[in-house]
């Protein structure tokens, strides 16, 4: 792949380039001067990030043609920039943007050429969700890193800046530029089926510490980070994709929990705060959820934590913020709270034509309009796209996924792993007294490009490890079959590593654990996603949390398992009893270290 050509990017963004000049300083210097010559349509385009079917600007797939022309009327994503000239483009792997390195970075140069070509010739801000973890939109042979909650029983703050900073790297190489990451959510609520491990945990300050330092990873790599779910979404039980949240906490106790990480970043000058879809009453008493909410985007996050870069709402697709209003007024409400992003609204041309009438009506001041796209635009002159907003072939190559990045995620990951449980000091297990080892478990879907489903991994690295291990998928909910195969299997090992996947009281992976123990065989539980999952595994012989099940965790854990390395990780999170809520199992801080047995 190679870059646009200099005559497409000097002819592209010619009226850029004499409005604002040549620098970084002299171009954000000059934006209030462009703001005040761009039409009201270009205004209101600059306000919206939207997603795009296809893997081409120009060429999509039929099949992402079709979508296009359903959702947008057109069908490209340089037809799309032409028409709504929008300021920002995220990507979804469902969406078919990221196929491969060198496809992304191909996108990213034709939606930029495209945008360039227009009669302001403006960048687009390029974003994605890459928490790594549970949500990775890039996938393999881009580095996947531990997720959030991993890192935050690692507790090192230098783990978080390379994470940020590595991450960052390989997206920008990318095209991409904005990414909705990290997560400053505090988890209290074990059943949050929303937040959980994408959070770095339940202690304040802890969490405050790590989005900094990863925060300003990407910054040192070129890349905006944006902390998130403004107010704070860690202590629901409700996901706001589906439904509408409210959080109970007090405005205290809202001071002293979530607003920690928030405080922390505003500090230290995050490029932008993504908002939530929950409602707090104590904050907002009206009922509206926080993303169009003007007491706490305005009253709290502009003017009590002093915050004045970019505000982004979470997807305007999702249930939480469309449950009270229709898809006519959230953007425009959203607005007038004092948000800047308009995020992937489930009809862009019903809210472009929606924001358009409510200036036109009076609704909303152009004047503040301007307000979000100078705060937008100062955004895109500081990351340098007025001055270089392509990426190349070259820099794909020598950035994305390479074997110092993947060196690195697997450094990290090495310091995550926590043991919870060992009875009887089963581990390290030595393959000498147990040679042959049965994998078996839930397979939840990993990141494109990995190695394989958890199972698969995990049999992989053991047999590195000079055991010969078994993959026997049991899936998340075994059936019977699953079952009596996984118990015929055992038979015939020494022992057994089990991956579980958040586990509930009526879950069958339960009755497979059981059956298990019965065969008198040691079984070995790997929490994959939820370290509370080792409140119903009191029976086990052995239990670790790896709090995700990218390839980096699995390995580490493999390594764990066979003593090549040593159990470094603490619980981020306290874990409470299975049988009574009330009373912590293992607190805040808790894991088992082989030096333990010294």
């Amino acid at each position: 792949m190679s870059g646009p050509s200099r005559r497409v990017v000097l002819t592209g963004s010619l009226t850029a380039a004499l409005a604002l000049g040549s620098g970084t300083a002299h171009a954000a210097a000059r934006l209030p001067a462009l703001v005040s010559r761009m039409t009201l349509e270009e205004k209101v385009g600059q306000l919206f990030v939207t997603r795009v079917h296809g893997h081409s600007a120009t060429a999509p797939d039929p099949a992402d043609s079709a979508a296009n022309l359903a959702e947008f009327g057109v069908r490209t994503a340089a037809e799309l920039i032409a028409k709504y000239r929008v300021g920002g483009v995220v990507y979804f792997g469902w969406a078919h943007n990221t196929r491969s390195p060198h496809q992304i970075a191909d996108l990213s140069n034709g939606i930029q050429t495209a945008s360039l070509a227009g009669p302001r010739g403006l960048p687009v801000l390029i974003a994605t969700d890459q928490e790594h973890g549970a949500v990775a939109r890039v996938g393999g042979p881009a580095t996947l890193f531990p997720g959030a909650m991993a890192v935050g029983a690692g507790g090192s703050r230098a783990d978080a800046f390379t994470l940020g900073r590595i991450s960052g790297a390989e997206l920008r190489a990318l095209g991409i530029r904005q990414d909705y990451s990290p997560d400053a959510d505090v988890n209290i609520d074990p059943a949050n089926p929303v937040i959980g491990v994408r959070s770095f945990g339940a202690d304040p300050r802890a969490v405050a510490r790590l989005v900094t330092a990863e925060a300003a990873g990407y910054r040192a790599s070129g890349v905006a980070a944006t902390a998130k779910h403004f107010p704070g979404h860690g202590d629901t039980a409700v996901d706001s994709h589906t439904g509408l949240p409210v959080i109970t906490h007090s405005r205290e106790r809202w001071d002293r929990l979530d607003a920690v990480p928030f405080r922390a970043a505003v500090r230290a000058g995050i490029d932008s705060i993504m908002t939530a879809h929950i409602v707090v009453p104590a904050l907002d008493a009206s009922g509206d959820p926080a993303t169009l909410s003007h007491p706490i985007v305005t009253g709290i996050l502009r003017e009590e934590l002093g915050y004045d870069g970019v505000v982004v709402t979470d997807s305007l697709g999702m249930q939480g913020v469309r449950q009270k209003y229709g898809d006519d007024r959230v953007p425009v409400l959203a607005l007038k709270a004092g948000v800047d992003q308009l995020l992937n609204p489930p009809n862009l041309e019903l809210a472009t034509r929606a924001v358009l009438a409510a200036v036109r009506g009076g609704e909303l001041s152009e004047a503040r309009l301007e307000e979000s796209v100078l705060r937008i635009l100062r955004l895109k002159a500081r990351l340098g796209l007025f001055e270089q907003p392509f990426t190349t072939g070259a820099a794909v190559d020598r950035t994305v996924g390479t074997a110092a990045h993947r060196r690195a995620a697997d450094q990290v990951a090495q310091r995550t792993t926590t043991l919870l449980v060992d009875k009887d000091r089963l581990l390290p297990l030595s393959c000498r007294t147990h040679p042959r080892l049965l994998v078996a478990g839930a397979d939840p879907q990993s990141p494109s490009g990995t190695d394989g489903p958890p199972t698969a991994v995990l049999a992989n690295a053991l047999t590195g490890l000079g055991f010969t291990a078994t993959a026997l998928p049991t899936g998340m909910e075994p059936t019977a079959a699953a079952i009596e195969r996984a118990v015929a299997a055992a038979k015939d090992a020494d022992a057994v590593v089990l991956g579980t996947y958040d586990l509930s009281a009526t879950s069958t992976q339960l009755t497979l654990v059981e059956r298990l123990l019965a065969t008198g065989r040691p079984v070995i539980a790997v929490a994959l996603r939820n370290p509370y999952d080792v409140a119903r595994l009191q029976g086990v012989h052995a239990c670790l949390a790896t709090y995700s099940w990218t390839d980096p965790e699995l390995r580490a854990a493999a390594r764990v398992i066979a003593g090549r390395a040593a159990p470094r990780g603490r619980l981020p999170v306290p874990v409470r009893r299975a049988d009574d809520p009330a009373r912590v199992l293992y607190p805040l801080g808790y894991g088992l270290s082989y030096r333990d047995y010294a």
